[in-house]
Formats: structure tokens, C-alpha cells, sequence
């Protein structure tokens, strides 16, 4: 019996019109975050086990892959067994985000990087997910941080360079969701969450889209999360239809209007509107309930979302503490994500934007070399070219070669002198 030929569930394979498509959308996206000052830098795929599980990617932490130690024994693994332990037996992990990987590279290169650092980070990531539409075990991120910057510079640089990426790739139109940490911990002080069950009722929170008020009422009461009199479902319906308005109650410290929730820190919702203001040409929402999954967010949140699709296209926000787990110096820090997986599907390679792709279709009496001296000539003019052998269904190898993004095509006889000879026919997509 054959065996699989498949890849591993939730990986893929791209063919040739795929992965050019992909190298494009990341050849763009590198060259506006690089336009706005950023440094590509580069990590392991793998990192410490215990980095790796310091609690500080949230459920993330539980869809790593474990990377077991050498010379393993029976002895060991019946420890482990015993202790109930798998961790145990490993001692690295395939990186699940590339925000650890970030932290411990600042730590380890500090002295030789500037005192605000802006980098970027292109990179495949591995999860346990279990695969399904849209959803992968190994996919690509496009992450850019600005470690050292504390003041709100650093979410302005983030979100400028994200639409310009967007714009840049035919994706314009987005709208910015900001939120804070802080404001959540004031709705879950509201609702008498204790502190120790804060990041547990944040990932139910985060799932608002999928079950519902309703559901996530339910399931924080179901978990013994919320047991007070808070009507946590009514409160969530309206939460999601706060937006700016409450800037309008602040007045109510002048004595005017209704005064602002309970529940709001206006600290941090000053400096939302602070950066709402500084992006004037931007479309921004307010959303108190946007949670953001990773359990490493102190401060500000945010999500990019396009009218045209019902998903984020990626997100991001501050990770003050992170680094000073690392380092044992706090260092601010702040991040965001395209989510690449996601846009690039969307996205088509424009013909102005790629070079002209020709076939040369060859009898089999042409002599190799000078097929290679057309071939070079036509590359040096900047042209893409591919040579093919005449076949008798030639109508099957130029729809092949339409689906693999060339152009046009000529055919070479042993009569054929120079590439100014060749008559190319246009083929048709």
C-alpha cells in the first residue's frame, strides 16, 4: 500500500503561482515597514521550554510543540508518566508567536541595539491548532515592535506604518478598533471578578463574537467566575455600542451630561482619544470588550478590521512587562500583527507590478547554446523566461504555462538567429 503523500495535517504545500503570490505580498510589506524605519531581524525557531511556558502567551502556551530532550529513557518516561508531567521530557518548543522570541533577543542583544528599537519580524510559527478553513499549524507572521518607547509615539508609528502596509497592498478602507487592558480590568472589577480570575474571564470575553452575550454570560457564571448580580449579558450588549460617546460624558465633571460609567479609567480612555485625535485621517472605533487573546497585553489594544471581510486583519498592542522578565529591567514595548494568512489570499499580483514572463518554445534540433544566448538576452532586458520543448498538444502547454503567470510565447527553430528574431503571440489568461 502507497503511503501518504500529503503534508501534515494543518501544513501546506504552494505551487509555483502560490508562492509567488506570497513572496510578493511579504516583498511589499517589507518594504513599507522598512520605509518607516523599521530593521528586519531574525530568531530561532525554537526557544527554552520554559520561555516558552512562563505565562505569558495565554492558551497559546497550550498549543506549542514540544521538542523532547535527547537520549531519552525508560526511566524517564515513566516519571513523567507518574508525575503527569509531559513537560517534563522536553526541554524546547517551536515558537508559537514571535513576540517571546522578540523579548529574549532584546535581552540578549540589548547593548548593541539602539535605546528605541524598531524591528520587524517575518517568519512562519507553529500551533497545535486543530486545523480547519483558514485556521493552520504552521502559518507566516508579519510582526513589527518598537521596544524602549513608552509614550503613545510608539502606537501612533505602529498603527501609520500597519494602513500604509494595508493601503500599499490594494487593502485600504480599514478600521481601527482601540481598546485598553486597564478599561477591561475596570469592567471585571464592576462585575466582582477577583484578580487571580481576570486573565481566565478575558479569554472567555474574547470569544464575544462566536457564542454571544448570552454564551459569555453563561459560560463566566458556568466557570464560577461571576457570581454577583452583575447582568453580565446586558452589560456585554451594551459595551459593544459604547464608541466615543463617552467622551461626551466626561463633561458631566463641568456638571453637565450623565456621568461616566463606574467601570471606565479615564486615564487610559484619554489617552485613546489622545491617539484618536493624532490620526485624523483614520478610521477608529472605540470598543471596550475588545480583549485581544495574549496574556501579555498591559495597555493599549488594537485590531484592524476592512469593511469587506468579517475578520481581523491583524492586531496588536502594549506588553510593557514582558521584557523584564527577561531582563530585570522594565522596558516598554509595543507590537502588532498582520495577519498574513489572512490578506494574502485576498490579494492579486497587479501586471504592472511583476516583469514580463515569456515562454520560448523550442524543436528539439535547436542546439542548447543557443537557446542559452536567446534565454540571456532576454533576461538581460529584464524578462522573465522559461524555456519549453514542442510537444505535440501544444494548446495543453501554453494553458499550463497562462496558469503559471507567463505572458507570452515564441517559438525557436533552428533558423532562429537572435532574440530580435523571435515573433511572441500574446497568451491569454
Amino acid at each position: 500500500m502507497a503511503a501518504s503523500v500529503t503534508p501534515p495535517r494543518g501544513m501546506r504545500d504552494f505551487l509555483p503561482a502560490e508562492k509567488a503570490r506570497r513572496e510578493h505580498a511579504l516583498g511589499v510589506i517589507r518594504g513599507v515597514y522598512a520605509a518607516h524605519g523599521f530593521d528586519e531581524i531574525e530568531t530561532p525557531v525554537m526557544e527554552d521550554s520554559s520561555r516558552l511556558h512562563a505565562g505569558l502567551g495565554g492558551d497559546n502556551e497550550k498549543l506549542a510543540f514540544a521538542v523532547m530532550k535527547r537520549a531519552l529513557g525508560t526511566d524517564d518516561l515513566e516519571r513523567a508518566a507518574a508525575s503527569g508531567d509531559a513537560l517534563s521530557l522536553a526541554d524546547l518548543g517551536l515558537r508559537y508567536d514571535l513576540t517571546v522570541p522578540l523579548a529574549r533577543f532584546y535581552a540578549t542583544h540589548r547593548a548593541a541595539l539602539p535605546p528605541v528599537f524598531r524591528a520587524i519580524q517575518i517568519a512562519p510559527v507553529w500551533r497545535a491548532e486543530r486545523p480547519q478553513k483558514g485556521r493552520y499549524r504552521q502559518f507566516v507572521q508579519c510582526d513589527i515592535d518598537i521596544i524602549g518607547e513608552a509614550g503613545p509615539l510608539a502606537e501612533l508609528e505602529l498603527l501609520t506604518a500597519t494602513v500604509a502596509t494595508l493601503d500599499a497592498l490594494g487593502l485600504g478602507g480599514c478600521t481601527i478598533r482601540l481598546n485598553d487592558r486597564r478599561i477591561l480590568a475596570g469592567i471585571l472589577g464592576s462585575w466582582g471578578v477577583p484578580d487571580e480570575l481576570r486573565e481566565r474571564a478575558l479569554i472567555t470575553i474574547d470569544k464575544l463574537d462566536k457564542i454571544g452575550a448570552e454564551g459569555v454570560a453563561a459560560e463566566l457564571a458556568g466557570l464560577g467566575i461571576v457570581t454577583g448580580d452583575a447582568d453580565v449579558a446586558a452589560e456585554l450588549e451594551a459595551l459593544t455600542a459604547a464608541d466615543w460617546h463617552l467622551a461626551d460624558r466626561q463633561s458631566s465633571q463641568s456638571g453637565q451630561g450623565a456621568p461616566a460609567p463606574s467601570w471606565l479609567d479615564l486615564d487610559a480612555y484619554g489617552e485613546l482619544l489622545a491617539l484618536r485625535e493624532s490620526l485624523p485621517d483614520a478610521a477608529i472605533e472605540f470598543d471596550p470588550t475588545l480583549v485581544r487573546g495574549m496574556g501579555y497585553y498591559t495597555g493599549t489594544i488594537f485590531e484592524i478590521a476592512h469593511p469587506d471581510h468579517g475578520y481581523s486583519l491583524g492586531g496588536g498592542g502594549r506588553y510593557d512587562g514582558m521584557i523584564g522578565r527577561f531582563l530585570g529591567q522594565e522596558v516598554p514595548a509595543c507590537g502588532f500583527s498582520i495577519g498574513f494568512e489572512r490578506i494574502v489570499d485576498l490579494l492579486a499580483v497587479r501586471d504592472e507590478e511583476r516583469p514580463r514572463a515569456v515562454v520560448l518554445v523550442y524543436d528539439v534540433d535547436v542546439a542548447p547554446g543557443r537557446l542559452l544566448e536567446l534565454k540571456r538576452e532576454l533576461v538581460a532586458s529584464g524578462t522573465r523566461v522559461r524555456l519549453e520543448r514542442r510537444v505535440k498538444n501544444l494548446r495543453a502547454l501554453l494553458d499550463r504555462v497562462t496558469a503559471d503567470g507567463f505572458d507570452a510565447f515564441a517559438q525557436v527553430g533552428a533558423e532562429t538567429t537572435d532574440a530580435a528574431s523571435l515573433a511572441f503571440r500574446e497568451l491569454s489568461a
